[in-house]
């Protein structure tokens, strides 16, 4: 006489849902111990792209610097050779 609380023979249900609940378990307990490495990873990608946007901000300060440096010269430039032609 089969017993209600018995398994079929054969059957893997009652393996394969504590095996799948393990797995599950692990992978939670797994991807938690992999969210402070996430979490770091991602801060120190944010720190890399606000460190290239601040590079970016002190070429452009200097891009424009030199820019006008170069717009007096070419003033004076120009002065001189006006002043050259006048006389």
């Amino acid at each position: 006489m089969i017993t209600p609380t018995k398994e079929p023979v054969g059957s893997a249900t009652s393996d394969v849902t504590i095996i799948g609940a393990n797995d599950s378990r692990q992978n939670r307990t797994r991807e938690m111990q992999l969210i402070p490495e996430a979490l770091a990873r991602a801060h120190m990608h944010d720190r890399l792209r606000e460190a290239e946007v601040g590079r970016q901000a002190v070429r452009l300060v200097a891009a424009r610097k030199m820019q006008r440096r170069a717009e007096r010269a070419s003033l004076r430039a120009r002065r001189a050779l006006a002043m050259a032609v006048m006389h």
